[in-house]
């Protein structure tokens, strides 16, 4: 007969918990913005309730993300920016505060370009009123400014035409990418140039991540509609799962290389 002992199944193995998320937000005095951040970071753990998530931010709310990544000690997360596209932040700050931490960090990408923006984008225009079927008269006089927060990295602007182009080729329309702040042309100035061009119909597409002064102003410039911040749309989310799992399959990839 077979013993006592061998009758009891043997532990089960628990596989280590994966490394955290950590959303790194750039940070707002607009209240709405940390709301709309938080709203999104619940879709995340909704889709992924085994991947623990966090927020930290990069300056003006709290918990900003030395705190954060104090608070996670020695263990591994990724470092996700809710960023649209390479500038300072991406390039210094954020790698800066990792390097400064306890915590084993890994950076993932920004996450612009990248097409589930721009199925955001789109998605944000057809619901202030972009038509979803237009007429080849209509899409002659029609067009689309791309508002952005600006950067003075020549590689920001350059991510920000590469959504551009592929929300032209979406929509099948011009779209000019515009800035708020430090980079050029503005939105008024791209809205000049449009005109010009004998685009009258002219939508105003909200490369924001939430709401705040960047987005309100550009939306006041806009001459006829204006699209809503990128906030919590599905592919936000789904974006940040992305750069989440692509960079640990990159450092997967790393340590296979080291070890053969």
């Amino acid at each position: 007969m077979p013993s006592q002992l061998s009758l009891v199944p043997p532990p089960a193995t628990r596989r280590p918990a994966p490394p955290a998320l950590v959303v790194v937000a750039h940070g707002s005095r607009d209240p709405r913005a940390l709301s709309t951040v938080r709203a999104l970071l619940d879709r995340v753990r909704a889709l992924r309730p085994d991947v623990p998530v966090h927020l930290g931010h990069i300056e003006l709310n709290a918990p900003l993300l030395p705190d954060t990544l104090a608070a996670l000690g020695d263990t591994e997360a990724v470092l996700v920016p809710l960023l649209l596209s390479r500038g300072y932040h991406v390039k210094q700050d954020i790698p800066e505060m990792a390097a400064a931490a306890e915590a084993r960090t890994h950076l993932a990408a920004p996450l612009g370009p990248h097409p589930l923006l721009v199925d955001a984008l789109q998605a944000r225009l057809t619901e202030a009123g972009w038509p979803t079927h237009m007429d080849e008269a209509t899409r002659r006089t029609s067009a689309v400014v791309l508002a952005a927060a600006g950067s003075r990295d020549p590689d920001a602007k350059t991510d920000t035409g590469c959504t551009a182009h592929l929300l032209a080729a979406r929509l099948g329309v011009p779209v000019i990418p515009a800035y708020a702040s430090a980079a050029t042309p503005t939105v008024p100035a791209a809205v000049r140039t449009l005109i010009a061009r004998g685009r009258h119909r002219i939508a105003l597409a909200s490369y924001f991540t939430a709401p705040g002064r960047f987005a309100t102003e550009c939306a006041q410039s806009a001459p006829w509609i204006a699209a809503a911040p990128l906030g919590t749309h599905p592919s936000m989310a789904h974006l940040l799962l992305h750069r989440y799992d692509e960079t640990l399959a990159a450092r997967g990839t790393q340590l296979q290389l080291a070890s053969a």
